[in-house]
């Protein structure tokens, strides 16, 4: 599936969210107010 989007250029719309506003992502998602996948900044876990 991924070599199949990568030929077609077929990607996902994706917001980042730092791992300190995870909750506030958490009650987006409970309130259906989310456009696009959530994906936790990894680099935001060492702050």
């Amino acid at each position: 599936m991924l070599d199949f989007c990568a030929d077609r250029k077929i990607g996902a719309d994706i917001e980042v969210v730092p791992i300190q506003q995870i909750n506030t992502a958490w009650e987006r998602v409970l309130g259906a107010d989310v456009k696009y996948r959530f994906v936790i900044d990894s680099s935001s876990l060492a702050s």
